[in-house]
């Protein structure tokens, strides 16, 4: 095994899916890897301050932003896309979210809301403001600390519908799935790999990995579709 290991950073959407792939392509190739995950803001913060990094995956505009800065090579991979869930504490009543018309009611109705400092986070704000309920809801919103999975502040009662990314809510206990949102207003997220100046030929295989037919239906357990 190569003992010096390809060290990546990523956001904590595509924490559980990279350990995945990384551990099989590690087994295949006998190249170690270490991806740590972090919110998506830190990781992007982290690299723009010059922290070396072999691998970075991070949802596509946040790649774009440090490719333009010239904090990595140009180049983006776009690896999977990954759609926004809502979840409700278990044994809670499941809101149906049939449409727009419907998420907005189930939003108005809900105590306390909760979602993330990442691109989903950004999105659904964005939502608000387009429905006119930004002000209305800004006293009943908690938004989680970058790391801090929206999951687990439902899963702990603090909120009582949350958002994040599909498969951050995926496997966690004490929560329950009311599904992706609907189509008409649906906030799906292409999270990308770049890599320094001159490092692409240190992970070209693994990016190759993480992009084969083989990743494909890892990518779609982990609640994610191909990019």
């Amino acid at each position: 095994m190569n003992p010096t290991p390809i060290r990546g950073i990523s956001s904590m959407a595509t924490r559980a899916l990279l350990a995945e792939l990384t551990t099989a392509w590690t087994t295949a190739s006998g190249q170690a890897v270490q991806i740590e995950s972090v919110g998506g803001v830190d990781a992007a913060r982290r690299v723009a301050t010059g922290e070396a990094f072999d691998i970075v995956v991070l949802a596509s505009d946040a790649i774009d932003r440090l490719i333009a800065a010239g904090h990595l090579a140009p180049g983006r991979i776009d690896l999977v896309r990954s759609a926004v869930a809502v979840a409700v504490p278990q044994g809670q009543p499941v809101p149906a979210l049939a449409n727009e018309a419907a998420l907005r009611a189930a939003v108005q109705a809900a105590p306390t809301l909760g979602y993330s400092t990442g691109p989903s986070g950004v999105a659904l704000q964005a939502l608000f403001a387009r429905w006119g309920l930004a002000d209305e809801l800004a006293a009943r919103t908690v938004q989680a600390p970058p790391g801090v999975p929206v999951a687990s502040l439902v899963a702990q009662g603090r909120v009582a519908l949350g958002f994040q990314q599909l498969s951050e809510m995926l496997g966690v206990s004490g929560i329950t799935l009311a599904g992706t949102l609907p189509a008409d207003v649906a906030i799906v997220t292409t999270f990308s790999a770049a890599v320094p100046a001159g490092g692409l030929p240190r992970v070209q295989g693994l990016i190759d990995h993480l992009n084969s037919t083989a990743a494909a239906e890892v990518k779609r357990r982990h609640g994610m579709d191909p990019a």
